[in-house]
């Protein structure tokens, strides 16, 4: 367990525009779907995450050594790398961003900001980022307001700490010897909520900063359907895009949202999909051997690394080097129909806010709730047929699912393979379609 040290009364680093999620039977704890397109009410369980920084540092760049931690509490931490992921590559040319990351077993915020300076010393730019190092992501954006203040504040008194002290005595956690250091995605067991490895709903409810899964809807638009299958699929997704990589590392967890199941058991035996969020070179050999994962560069390098990913986005473009990926590319009718209610069921909640005033569901609940219903109603499908007398899925079944019985069937093959369901696929004929 972190233990939380003694919160300063004077002190409030949370940035005012969100709220902590509400503990469980107490008011705000109920996260509402919209009733557009038949999604119910449903209850969700809430908890409150505890203070865990394990760091805080000031990263900066200098014209003879490149990037360097300048400041870090506690002062043994290992932040090896850490000068490179909090300031991505190609920072130079923009004026400020944020990125999130990991290391090792933790996850980092690092707010970066390049301010214009007369010196010739420092080549007429100065560029620092303040971040800081959690062993989860959940609460990392309530800390956003004051990193940006602080690096602000950095680049123009260089060297004063002093808020960054305070601020590390009173968030600190404190970390058993012996623990691992291994950190999942997902929280602890949350009560009332059936849990598995894949991330619930919770979770995200009170991750993202409001607005990012919209944003997420309209830059790939149909292409959603194909970054969901590759997610359900436990892929290697990597996302490449120049700077800023802030909105980025948001459009990685939406991706990760796309693979939410509910279902008690659903997953258990198939790789966790972890959020890498920004990676550099320095981080090639940690990928070689990971399984599944989703991440995004500004390293236009890693496109020809094909061995570290399966699936690479490159704006709205998703392509794929394997053969075998080849036919999940491609949408499909089925694939359509879905996008056509999403933004169905989006436009009669943007129109009850609008007209009734009711602003009980977000457009964030309702894109995590399709996608967790659309996986529920799949894997609810295999499992019914897998245990039947007869367990063979039939063009019927595949369309009572959202798919397509000839378009779908690579991803069904796959699907049924990797959760390792017992179920036998006999759509060879185009009639049945």
């Amino acid at each position: 367990m972190v233990e939380q040290s003694d919160r300063a009364p004077l002190l409030d680093w949370e940035e005012g525009g969100f709220e902590a999620a509400a503990p469980p039977d107490e008011p705000g704890a109920e996260a509402r779907s919209p009733v557009a397109g038949g999604l119910t009410e449903r209850r969700l369980a809430g908890w409150e995450e505890k203070d865990q920084i394990v760091a805080v540092f000031v990263v900066t760049f200098d014209t003879r050594s490149g990037n360097t931690v300048e400041w870090c509490l506690p002062q043994d931490v290992n932040l090896e790398g850490v000068e490179f992921k909090s300031m991505a590559s190609g920072s130079h040319r923009i004026a400020s961003d944020f990125i999130y990351f990991r290391k090792g077993g933790f996850f980092g915020l690092a707010c970066f900001a390049n301010m214009p300076v007369e010196s010739a010393l420092e080549r007429g730019a100065r560029m620092k980022s303040v971040g800081i190092l959690t062993p989860s992501y959940t609460l990392l954006y309530r800390y956003m307001h004051f990193l940006e203040n602080q690096v602000r504040h950095q680049l123009k008194c260089p060297g004063q700490y002093s808020p960054l002290e305070a601020f590390y005595e009173d968030k600190k956690a404190i970390l058993p010897p012996t623990g691992n250091g291994l950190v999942t995605a997902c929280p602890p067991s949350t009560k009332g909520v059936p849990h598995n490895r894949c991330c619930m709903n919770p979770e995200m409810k009170i991750t993202h900063p409001a607005g990012c899964m919209s944003q997420f809807i309209h830059f790939f638009g149909e292409q959603i359907m194909v970054l969901w299958k590759f997610a359900l699929l436990r892929k290697r997704i990597l996302i490449f895009s120049p700077p800023p990589i802030g909105v980025v590392c948001y459009r990685v967890y939406c991706c990760c949202c796309l693979a939410n199941v509910s279902l008690p058991g659903v997953g258990v035996s198939v790789p966790e999909l972890r959020p890498f969020f920004y990676i550099n070179v320095a981080d090639i050999s940690a990928l070689e051997t990971e399984v599944s994962y989703v991440a995004c560069t500004t390293e236009k390098i890693f496109e020809e690394k094909k061995d570290l990913y399966d699936v690479y986005v490159d704006n709205q473009n998703v392509k794929s080097h394997r053969d075998s990926l080849q036919p999940l590319l491609r949408l499909n009718s089925a694939d359509r129909e879905k996008y056509r209610k999403l933004s169905e069921q989006r436009q009669m909640l943007l129109y009850s806010h609008e007209v009734d005033g009711d602003c009980t569901s977000s457009e964030e609940d309702l894109f995590i709730l399709f996608f967790m219903e659309q996986n529920n109603r799949i894997f609810q499908t295999l499992s019914e047929v897998a245990g039947s007398a007869d367990p063979t899925l039939t063009a019927e079944h595949v369309r009572a699912m959202g798919l397509d019985p000839q378009g779908d069937r690579t991803f069904l093959v796959d699907l049924l393979e990797l959760y390792g369901i017992d179920a036998m696929l006999v759509i060879d004929n185009p009639c049945c379609h």
